[in-house]
């Protein structure tokens, strides 16, 4: 039965030949290409340290992305000339929920990861007032927040290269001793 409903699924969708080529592609690469090696400079951490940086690193990444969006979607209105007094009032056409997201706002900060800068005050930035006809002021927060997230795209590429790298760490050790991946699973059923 799961094998007709497979079929089923594969006709009722046209296959696209290129991007079937294409993960074809990319999964040739990932086979050709070296294992991961250990990195000296994860040689201190221990297992479990390796798993609460990765977590670590992956929750900042969503909080940046979160800003990221959040200053995009202002910034947008902004260019498009939509504005008000009230950045909530002007999200809402943007974001759903705006009322919701203005309350998380309080709750969501980007933060330094280790060796990284802490970001600005994103929200004082997003939530700045400025009259919509002062087009000197328009220009100014348009600037400032293409600035952030500029910073903020930058800081999430590094996020990436961090987490690539504390993973490779732990496929490394994973493939040198396989028995540490079982270490991950959870010990007592959910």
């Amino acid at each position: 039965m799961a094998a007709t409903g497979r079929a089923a699924r594969s006709i009722a969708r046209p296959v696209d030949a290129a991007a079937a080529a294409r993960r074809a592609e990319r999964k040739r690469q990932r086979l050709a290409a070296p294992p991961p090696r250990r990195d000296a400079a994860f040689d201190t951490y221990a297992l479990a340290d390796l798993r609460t940086m990765r977590q670590t690193i992956a929750e900042e990444e969503t909080r940046v992305s979160y800003w990221r969006r959040i200053i995009q979607a202002r910034l947008d209105l902004l260019r498009a000339g939509i504005g008000s007094h009230d950045p909530v009032t002007d999200l809402r056409t943007a974001l759903t929920d705006a009322q919701g997201s203005h309350r998380r706002l309080a709750h969501v900060s980007v933060e330094a990861v280790e060796g990284l800068p802490p970001m600005d005050d994103l929200a004082e930035l997003w939530s700045r007032i400025i009259d919509p006809d002062d087009e000197v002021a328009v220009r100014q927060l348009a600037a400032e927040m293409t600035d952030a997230e500029h910073r903020l795209s930058t800081y999430r590429s590094e996020l990436f290269r961090r987490q690539d790298a504390v993973t490779a760490e732990l496929i490394a050790r994973y493939r040198e001793n396989p028995i540490l991946a079982l270490t991950a699973l959870p010990t007592e059923p959910e």
